[in-house]
């Protein structure tokens, strides 16, 4: 994948001010929270392979977030930001293709683990964990096919993100003590220093097929490739 078609690493979220609540968030968020494209670092190669045994081991007392039986033969593991714009097309565009092809006939299990690049995307990522269980995926769905409309706004970009979680069956304060739960903050920022410092993640979307990181676009052609032999 070429740098242009992907959303790069930054800094470490920064825990003080998104557990200050929706109205520090608020101030980050438009004192420029999409910087991560104009800021963006080169991304690192990283290995092309990580053994599925490493791969597979969940941050304490994070549950993945996965689609498709666990005895399935290929299991795709995707780590993504919640403001990234590419990762919000291949979830339009691409995964219900996937989805309907592999995950839906038992072939394949999709995890896909939060890897936030700014506040903006670590608040989103708490508010699609905490909903109920089985309500996570449309949560997530819901937030990437209205990205638009609270991830690039120049006003107040958490009045946005609010309207929309109010659509997953969030009230005020609902809204209000998931974003300050320092628990799942500090598993969510877990998983995304063990995807960089062991798997060499580094931009979003990325994605590891049977431990084999996916080195193109993530088209539908590009996983029938891989997916179909392991199948055999």
């Amino acid at each position: 994948m070429t740098e242009t078609a992907d959303c790069t690493f930054l800094a470490a979220i920064t825990r003080r001010r998104l557990l200050a609540g929706t109205a520090a968030l608020a101030c980050v968020a438009a004192s420029g929270f999409t910087s991560h494209v104009a800021m963006a670092q080169r991304r690192r190669s990283g290995p092309t392979e990580i053994p599925v045994e490493d791969l597979m081991k969940p941050v304490d007392g994070l549950a993945d977030v996965a689609l498709g039986p666990a005895e399935a033969k290929v299991t795709i593991v995707e780590y993504a930001s919640m403001t990234c714009g590419h990762c919000s097309h291949f979830h339009k565009d691409v995964f219900p293709k996937i989805k309907e092809k592999y995950i839906d006939t038992g072939k394949v299990r999709f995890i896909m683990r939060e890897f936030p690049l700014d506040n903006l995307a670590a608040a989103a990522s708490m508010l699609a964990r905490c909903v109920p269980a089985d309500k996570v995926y449309p949560a997530i769905g819901l937030f990437f096919e209205t990205q638009a409309e609270w991830a690039f706004v120049q006003d107040n970009p958490v009045a946005k993100l609010f309207e929309i979680a109010k659509q997953a069956g969030f009230t005020k304060d609902s809204f209000d003590k998931c974003l300050t739960n320092q628990k799942l903050l500090d598993q969510i920022n877990a998983q995304r220093a063990r995807a960089s410092n062991q798997f060499g993640v580094s931009a979003t979307p990325t994605f590891f097929i049977n431990g084999k990181k996916l080195q193109s676009a993530p088209t539908v052609e590009a996983f029938d490739g891989m997916i179909e032999p392991l199948l055999k």
